[in-house]
């Protein structure tokens, strides 16, 4: 798996621009992609170097409309930590 494969987007939210100032960064990352795995891509695009990293596998919910259910997908999330005094202009901006 490619690093681009690996990272699939960002993600910001409120509690995640929280973290931010902490110098956690949060993804949405494949499935398939283990912990060392998606260090090294955070390496590799951004240029930082990776302390820590922590992953989290989100069920989707359930929805409904009208009578039809529905459900949302299921993903993977990692929370990265970087090395004290790096940080991804990506988010900066």
């Amino acid at each position: 798996m490619e690093a681009r494969d690996i990272l699939i987007r960002p993600l910001i939210t409120e509690r995640t621009t929280q973290l931010m100032a902490e110098g956690k960064y949060v993804f949405v990352v494949a499935k398939a992609a283990n912990k060392i795995e998606i260090a090294k891509a955070v390496a590799e695009i951004f240029n930082v170097k990776v302390e820590k990293v922590n992953t989290v596998n989100v069920l989707g919910k359930t929805k409904r409309m009208g009578r039809t259910m529905g459900k949302r997908s299921d993903y993977k999330k990692a929370i990265v930590k970087l090395v004290a005094g790096e940080s991804i202009e990506f988010f900066e901006a």
